[in-house]
């Protein structure tokens, strides 16, 4: 494959995966806001708990669709070290996630139903740029493709020359 036609090849894969990353992403944010007010309103607990108890349910349900659906064709061998480092990166995100909450409902007073939603859910933004990075770069990692090791080999400058394939007479 050409240097020309690498790029939009690889654009249309990344626009693939953002797509299936956000409707797997979507759908934990359904999961993750639900279980947040479901866990506010009918329990005791104080936002910025329920906001952890439902970022983990969410990053279980995430993990389940992140193997299975957007990642299934990446790298399956190591599943421990994946889930370790999924596990890893998805607490920062939630650091990031429920920090912005806590700062918005303990720092600034901010604790109206509506301002618990709107945090949480900026919170989820923006951790959410962060798991992206990190899952597709550490965590479910891409295998070597074909092409990308063809065009490695052509700038390391293989000295053995091509031979073009002679096809066998008969």
């Amino acid at each position: 494959m050409s240097a020309q036609g690498a790029s939009p090849s690889r654009l249309r894969l990344l626009v693939r995966e953002v797509a299936k990353f956000g409707a797997v992403g979507g759908l934990g944010v359904l999961v993750n806001m639900g279980a947040f007010n479901l866990l506010r309103h009918a329990t005791e607990l104080q936002v910025v708990r329920a906001s952890l108890l439902a970022t983990a349910i969410a990053i279980a349900f995430n993990y389940v669709g992140f193997r299975y659906f957007t990642y299934r064709d990446r790298e399956k061998s190591g599943r421990a070290r994946e889930l370790t480092l999924f596990l890893l990166f998805s607490a920062v995100g939630a650091v990031i996630e429920n920090g912005i909450l806590y700062a918005a409902t303990y720092g600034f007073g901010w604790n109206s139903p509506w301002q618990n939603n709107f945090f949480k859910f900026l919170g989820i933004g923006i951790g959410t740029l962060f798991r992206f990075w990190s899952y597709r770069t550490w965590v479910f990692r891409a295998l070597p493709a074909r092409e990308a090791v063809q065009t490695a080999e052509s700038f390391l400058g293989d000295p053995r020359p091509a031979v073009p394939a002679v096809p066998a007479e008969r």
